[in-house]
């Protein structure tokens, strides 16, 4: 089922790859964004049918991205993954075809050498490590993990001190840690020659938006800078996941200064069905345009070469 729901970018030579876990969940804009309700958002008619239900429901969806160069094979975030025990019922004892996805793509979990973590959330971090044996081991054997040390070492504060929101360190992030496949990151520094690191702090401190650029074409995948597409309209609006408000709020309006009317793909990491698009300027704020276009199809990328 989750096959069905692959879809790629081509970026110059790069390709991205979205590997659902999650598609298409519903659920109430104001556990999002703080002082909004359905009516509110059924108000931004542009959201309809992709982004939001006649009801005035939100829609999200919890996926992960492959990109895929000439030489690299580099995974954006893990989504939840398989086995978890969360404080969301939702998302506890998934079982999915995350791995199976990635071999669809070309990308199975053997070729792939570098994990990229946005953040370390629980959402982003799952399929770090998989369930083997009673026993959780690194899901991305050949593989470096890219991780803020600020973040690593904030989340096994939480862990330590019985927090629900660190629960996740001891299965996700540790065992990469121990094995020693762990690499901490400066947060605007090049991964490859298409791929670089840019700062977006907010939702979390360390965290950081991904940009793919490849003959003269260019995307962002943006992590958890924005959730939803209508914080393109209300970038000011208070995010009630984000670790520090205002900041993300700041960081939000100037990406959207940044990248409106660029031409520069925008892949939201929780955005739902078709999830690219392009952000565009709407009187004194800015919509998202989302890219409706057929799924491009590829050829089946080799292992990496590195």
């Amino acid at each position: 089922m989750a096959q069905a729901h692959i879809r790629q970018w081509r970026i110059g030579e790069a390709t991205v790859s979205r590997i659902v876990e999650v598609y298409g969940f519903e659920d109430d804009i104001a556990v999002l964004l703080q002082g909004t309700d359905a009516e509110w958002l059924k108000s931004f008619s542009w959201l309809a049918p992709h982004f939001a239900t006649p009801a005035g429901r939100m829609i999200l969806s919890f996926q992960a991205f492959v990109v895929a160069t000439p030489s690299r094979r580099i995974m954006v975030d893990t989504c939840i993954g398989n086995d978890r025990k969360t404080r969301f019922d939702v998302f506890t004892n998934l079982q999915t075809t995350f791995l199976e996805d990635l071999e669809a793509v070309g990308c199975p979990a053997q070729t792939i050498d570098t994990v990229l973590c946005t953040h370390l959330h629980f959402d982003h971090v799952g399929w770090n490590t998989r369930l083997v044996d009673g026993k959780w081991v690194p899901t991305f054997p050949q593989a470096r993990y890219l991780l803020s040390r600020e973040e690593a070492q904030k989340v096994q504060a939480l862990c330590e001190a019985g927090d629900a929101h660190g629960a996740h360190y001891s299965d996700t992030i540790a065992p990469i840690l121990n094995d020693g496949l762990a690499d901490f990151i400066d947060v605007s520094q090049a991964i490859s020659p298409e791929i670089t690191l840019e700062s977006t702090p907010g939702h979390t401190q360390g965290h950081v938006s991904v940009r793919v650029r490849s003959k003269g074409e260019s995307a962002v995948i943006t992590g958890d800078l924005m959730h939803h597409p209508v914080q393109c309209a209300v970038p000011e609006r208070m995010g009630n996941f984000d670790e520090n408000p205002q900041q993300a709020a700041q960081t939000r309006k100037e990406f959207l200064q940044r990248l409106a009317d660029t031409g520069t793909l925008v892949i939201g990491s929780h955005f739902a069905e078709p999830t690219a698009g392009w952000v565009v300027r709407s009187g004194a704020s800015w919509r998202f345009e989302p890219d409706t276009r057929p799924s491009v199809t590829v050829e089946r990328p080799k292992a990496s070469m590195r």
